[in-house]
This record gives structure tokens, sequence and C-alpha cells, in this order.
């Protein structure tokens, strides 16, 4: 179920509101008769209550047809609002391999509570027409199905969007095309429809950086299918529904062990090493917006041309932000939440919320009393998610009268450590400030049991720690924010003492501190770096010490040096031994560092497979199969202030 990113939200969504959506894969073996039982009484109790449309054959104004299955409540002398969920993933209603129905609970769920529910293929998936391109170009499609969706008998001519990671990336950009007849959105995990928003480049989690995030190559494994089956136009919705009973089109791929796949060199070639699907990763297929994606630079304009969102494309509706702190680009999403929040029109400006769990992707709803995400335990964060959702829904949908505006906080985030729900008016929270600490060691931070310090004073002299990259040897990513690299990469919190032991990872730790701190808000890092080759790589990584020595990875981040001085700018290269300046990307998170504790930053060369490796050359690196090995060096000093700062939030006191 972690082989690829689609199983990474499928295992998410049997238990959210985008369930019917993801469709749950059957298990091995089939299903015991205890479980068919459940999925039979869960559609008897359906169909007592819902009218139940499927294999809608929904037309967008090129002619192309979207597949959509639609529930809404039996009683017609009322309109119903819509919640629509379009996503890539398989909800076919029968479970092809034991010919039972699918746990049709959330389509359930939103009858019983007076909604009609209508979950819909993109483009080039399943029984939807045309070519797949990724985040379901054309931007028109999801236009189209809104208005479509609000202009039925059955509707009161408003829908709201719900969904988590690729069944919420597509909601923004649609939405800053204003369809009459979207009303709100509830976004969860949606970094991948980001493209550009404040000091954030990554163009939907392809890039941070400058350098590639590789969870889109196992993901796509999956997903880019420009070569299926698909039925004649004029194929009933009749045949439709008797041909999901036998055949649902999912791509039947043998697993992988992405963690030796994505070590193939040259990176373009990883889809083609493991027989996967040709398509727009590396292919220039005639339907793509603008070619292959790993040829593209950070700002080429093909990623203008697509379904991501950029923060030049107007919000103006109310709009629940859900993120987690331990998922892919959580500080990306929280720039989009302030972005939209500053920048919205109207009530709409008032009326912009988020919510940060301290979960994996997409991973809230499953909270647990001792919740532990990776190897550290941060409590209970669970929450009634559905609550929450559906009393958003019954005000901007319904235009019920709720109390729940009143109460809920413009920004709800759970604080690591401190284990708690905290809520804000704003993100960072009131009274966060800034902290710097300065690199500091005597030439030999590296490892764990070197002497790398974090100091309030930079050191008078550079005393430079040097280390060896070599990419054929690079760094492994142990935990970390990240989702979606199948097996390769396990997210979330572990212990990276084990990792310190090595020599290319330099270590910077203060002293333990003497009082509690809760650092809240974004997290930057300036390190002034050398290298012998023309292009390399600096990641960075923050760290909480335990008192017994456990070291806790909380946010990662990584510079590719040619983009240095900007990704709309041409790259630029590196002279030998020369000293540059180099700012990242704003990490973030909320953790509490008890007394006792120490705040630690890693800093190497490379985070591999979480981001493709830099080979040094200075040339096109994903068509390259050779790297060179490079000496890489921080410097720290009152010329060379290499720095980390912190936002520590201190409340006033009782």
């Amino acid at each position: 179920m972690s082989t690829t990113r689609r199983h990474c939200v499928l295992v998410a969504a049997a238990l959210t509101l985008t369930a019917a959506a993801a469709g749950a894969q059957a298990r091995p073996g089939g299903l015991t008769p205890e479980q068919v039982q459940q999925r039979w009484d869960l559609e008897n109790q359906l169909q007592s209550l819902a009218v139940v449309e499927r294999k809608v054959m929904v037309p967008m104004r090129d002619g192309a047809r979207m597949a959509a299955d639609i529930y809404r409540p039996k009683d017609t002398t009322k309109r119903y609002p819509a919640i629509f969920v379009r996503t890539p993933y398989n909800f076919n209603f029968w479970d092809v391999r034991n010919g039972v129905p699918r746990a049709m609970t959330a389509e359930l769920d939103a009858v019983k509570r007076g909604y009609a529910y209508v979950s819909m293929n993109e483009r080039g998936h399943f029984f939807s027409e045309g070519n797949y391109d990724i985040l379901g170009p054309p931007l028109t499609d999801g236009y189209d199905a809104i208005q479509w969706i609000s202009t039925r008998h059955w509707s009161n001519g408003k829908a709201g969007l719900i969904g988590c990671s690729s069944t919420a990336e597509w909601q923004m950009a649609v939405a800053s095309t204003d369809p009459s007849g979207l009303a709100t959105l509830i976004p969860q995990g949606f970094g991948a429809g980001v493209g550009r928003v404040g000091p954030y480049f990554e163009q939907g989690n392809w890039y941070r950086g400058g350098a590639v995030q590789m969870l889109f190559i196992a993901w796509l494994y999956g997903e880019q299918n420009q070569v299926r089956p698909m039925f004649p136009p004029n194929t009933s919705q009749e045949d439709l529904i008797r041909a999901s009973k036998s055949y649902d089109l999912a791509q039947q791929l043998p697993p992988l062990d992405w963690s030796k796949a994505l070590r193939h060199l040259p990176v373009m070639d990883i889809m083609r090493a493991v027989d996967g699907p040709p398509g727009i990763f590396a292919d220039s297929m005639p339907v793509a917006t603008g070619g292959a994606m790993i040829k593209r630079a950070p700002n080429d304009p093909a990623w203008y041309r697509g379904g991501l969102w950029h923060d030049d494309m107007p919000i103006n509706l109310p709009a629940l932000w859900m993120m987690s702190w331990y998922d892919v680009s959580v500080g990306p999403n929280l720039a989009a939440y302030n972005h939209v929040r500053r920048t919205a029109k109207g009530e709409a400006a008032k009326q912009q919320y988020a919510m940060i769990a301290p979960t994996l992707h997409c991973a809230h709803r499953r909270a647990t009393e001792n919740l532990v995400v990776g190897e550290r335990n941060v409590g209970d964060p669970r929450y009634d998610y559905d609550a929450l959702t559906f009393g958003w829904f019954d005000i901007f949908l319904k235009g019920e009268r709720s109390a729940l505006l009143d109460t809920l906080p413009r920004v709800r985030y759970y604080t690591m450590g401190m284990n708690k729900w905290q809520t804000s008016d704003t993100w960072p929270p009131a009274g966060a400030a800034p902290m710097t600490f300065h690199l500091s060691s005597g030439g030999k931070a590296n490892t764990l049991n070197g002497d790398g310090r974090l100091t309030l004073t930079a050191p008078g002299t550079d005393a430079p720690d040097r280390f060896i990259y070599d990419p054929m040897n690079p760094v492994p990513s142990y935990g970390g924010n990240v989702c979606c690299t199948g097996n390769a990469v396990q997210a979330g919190a572990f212990d990276q003492r084990k990792m310190e032991e090595r020599p290319d990872i330099l270590v910077y730790s203060t002293e333990p501190l003497p009082d509690g701190m809760e650092v809240s808000g974004p997290i930057e890092v300036t390190l002034y770096a050398s290298s012998d080759v023309r292009d390399t790589d600096f990641t960075v990584k923050l760290i909480d010490v335990y008192p017994d020595g456990r070291a806790y990875n909380l946010d990662e981040t990584i510079q590719r040096m040619r983009y240095r001085d900007g990704y709309d700018k041409p790259p630029v290269w590196m002279e030998a031994d020369k000293v540059y300046r180099v700012t990242f990307q704003p990490m973030t998170t909320s953790n509490y560092f008890d007394a006792g504790h120490r705040i630690r930053l890693e800093v190497s060369s490379s985070n591999f497979p979480r981001f493709d490796r830099n080979l040094n050359t200075g040339g096109r690196n994903y068509d390259e199969a050779t790297g060179v090995v490079a000496h890489n060096a921080v410097h720290h000093s009152t010329r060379y202030p290499s720095s980390l700062t912190i936002s520590v939030v201190r409340r006033p006191q009782p």
C-alpha cells in the first residue's frame, strides 16, 4: 500500500470524506465474509436513502467526457448542495476481484446530512475520456465540471470541494477561475498544487531549492497512462455500469523496490529502466502542457500552462486549509494560506482558516490516542474532522446559521513536544520572534562526535568544516517531511544518530536549554559555503535532541548552488574554493524543546532519494550517468556568519 503516491492517498482515503474518490484496494486473498456483509449493508443503506447514478459521462467543452458517480437524497421536493471530489484515483463501485461493492461510507455520510456527493475521475483516468496530464489540465475541465454540477435539476446551485493530495491539488487553480457554482473549498495536503508562492518555487513539489523531489517518479509510475483501454464514445451508461462490474481499468503494475530503482542513472531513464509506462515524466508527449517534466527548469513557462496554482491567481472564496507537519510541503502550504488570506477580496479575506496536524501526508484522520509519527510519540492529536468539515459546508453550501466561525480560530496548530493543540489568529503565532544561532567549530564538526556548536555569537575567525560529497555514496534519506516515494523513504521523525556517524554530515548543536522553548514558525538558514566543483548542493535538517541523545528530525531542505541567485535567473556556477552566501527556502514547524533538550542543525550535500543527487558536473544532471566528487566546506566567522534563525514564541505570563 505504500509503493506509489497513489497508494499513499488510498490509505488515508478510507477514513476521510474522500474515500469514494480514492477507492481502497481489495486485500490480497479477498475479503472475509464479515467484510463482504458490512459492504452490502452499507450499500443497502445507501440505496434506501439515495438516488444513485453511476458512470454518468459529463461533457467538457472540447467534447471529451469525464466519468462521475452521483449520490443524492431521495426526497425530490428539495434541492441539494454538492460535495464534489475530483481525483485521478479509482473509485469504481465494484471490487472487481471480489465481486462486491466498495465501502461507500463517505457517500452515505454526505447523503444522510443532506448533500449530494459527486466523485469524478480526471481526464485520461479509468472511465474518463481523453489523455492524462498531471494535475488535470486542461484547467477548464474543473471549471466545466463545477458548472455542470451546479446546474443539475437537483442542485441548489452550490458546490464545495474537498479532498486530500491529488484530490485537493487541483482545487486552488480551478477556484481562481471563479466558476459560478463554486462556493467553498477544503484542500488537504495540497502542496503539489502550489506552483510559486512567496519564497517558494516548488512547481507542485517538483523542486525544492532547485533540486528535484523524486517522489513524482514513483508516483507517475502508476499514473501516466497514455496507452490504456478506452470504451467507444457512444457507449451507453448502462453498458459502462455493466462493464465496471468486470473491468475497473486499473493498471496492474508489478511492485518495485524503489530504494534501488531510484538509484538508476541517468534520472530521465528511471521510468524506462523499470519498464514503466511512457508519459509526461521523461517523454515529450503531444498531449503534455510543456513536454517532459524532468527537462524543465524551475521557471520553465510550461509550469504556468497546466493545473498549478501560482500567487498571481486570485482566490476569493472561503477556504479551510488542512496541513500536516510531516507532509512534503507544509511551508509552501502555509505560504499559500497566508497569501490568499492577505489578497482575497471582501468577506473571503475573513473566511480563511488553517489547521496543521502533527501527522504524515493525508493522515490527520488516522491519529490515535498515542500517535507515533515515525519513532516519536506526539501524544493525542485526534480531532472531530467530520463535525468541522460538515459544519463548514452547512454554512457555505446550505446557508445555515452557525456559531462555528465564532469559535473557530483562524489557525489551529499542534505543537509537538508540548503535544497539544494551540490556536492563533495568525501564522506565525502572535509572540513569535526570530532568534539566531551561529554555526561554530574548531574545524571538525563532522559527525555527532565532532566539535560543531550553535552559539549566540559568531566566532571571530574562520575554521571551516570540510567534507567530501560523493554522489555515488549519497547520504540516505532517513525519515523526513515526505510522501509517496514508495518504499524508498519512510516519512516521519526518526532518531538521526546513526546517520550522524557519517563524516559527510556536519553536526552543530546548542548547549542543553536551561528552559523550555516553543519554536513555531519559519526556520531560516544561511550558509557561507565553498566547493571545488562548478555546482553542488547543500542540505540542512533541524533536529530536536533529547537529554538521552535521541535526535528527532523536524524539517529539512536543500539548495542547489546554481540557483542561489534565484530560480527565475540563469544558472550561476561556482569558482573553486570561492566562498558564497547561500540561503534556503524557509523550513517550518511547531515544536517545544523542553528544558535539557538541544537544538541541532545538520549540514550535508545530499538527502537521497528524498532529493535527486547533484552529480557536481555543472551539466544538466537529468541526462548524466557519471558524477564527480566534490570537496565542500562550510565557513563560519564574523566575516562568514553562517546561521540558523528560528521563530521562538514567547507568551505573556499570567
